[in-house]
């Protein structure tokens, strides 16, 4: 049986990275919070 985490870039990147967060609110709402970080 294989390991259910199977790590791949490109599909993390779609799905979390910072173009995946700017079509919705989210970074916005993370830089009025005042995140040092906003999105991996």
């Amino acid at each position: 049986m294989k390991r259910t985490y199977q790590p791949n870039n490109r599909k993390k990147a779609k799905k979390h990275g910072f173009f995946a967060r700017k079509k919705s609110n989210i970074l916005n709402l993370r830089r009025r919070k005042g995140r040092k970080i906003l999105c991996k």
